[in-house]
């Protein structure tokens, strides 16, 4: 089996565990889990783009110009987060302009905060029972597909994922520590 199969069976064996020994078990495990961890890497993403001085976001990791700045990172997943959010509503995109061209770091964070506000909508309205509806999408070469909308949503939290990564690596080439990689507060006892 390969390395993708035991982490979807893994955590399928996770959300089931967790839903028999829970005293008030999710009637939601799947959609509940990826609302969550959803939430989590809008807050890092969001967090991360804040963090990043605005001097820094014209910067590439390397001289090719097919790379993109940090900026064109945040941009890049507000692109996609409209566009797979709306295609899970069953609405048309409502973002008309490419994300990655904006210029200032005041522009890529509202466009940011609006993609995810229109995609929070989306997983918090989401049930086990929605996802596994089929919901018509546009690929980026214009042939269309169906697909569960938990895939589609589930595919929008891996690619934010993907970007968080890379996202990483331009704070940290800057000295800066990732969200995701900040102390944790102490528990008071």
């Amino acid at each position: 089996m390969n390395k993708l199969a035991f982490m979807v069976l893994g955590a399928t064996m996770t959300v089931c565990a967790s839903a028999q020994t829970a005293p008030q078990a999710d009637e939601n495990p799947m959609s509940s889990w990826l609302r969550t961890t959803y939430k989590g890497n809008h807050n890092n993403i969001v967090r991360t783009a804040e963090k990043m001085p605005e001097e820094f976001y014209e910067m590439r990791p390397g001289a090719q110009q097919e790379v993109r700045t940090f900026g064109q990172q945040v941009g890049h997943v507000a692109n996609y987060n409209f566009l797979w959010c709306s295609q899970a509503k069953g609405e048309k995109n409502p973002n008309t302009q490419n994300l990655e061209k904006l210029t200032t770091k005041a522009e890529f964070l509202k466009a940011a905060s609006d993609a995810f506000a229109y995609c929070d909508a989306v997983y918090d309205s989401l049930t086990d029972a929605s996802g596994t509806q089929m919901v018509d999408i546009t690929l980026e070469n214009g042939q269309q597909r169906r697909n569960l909308r938990l895939g589609l949503l589930t595919l929008n939290f891996a690619h934010n994922n993907e970007i968080y990564g890379s996202m990483v690596i331009y704070l940290r080439m800057k000295n800066i520590v990732p969200p995701a990689s900040e102390p944790r507060p102490q528990q008071k006892k």
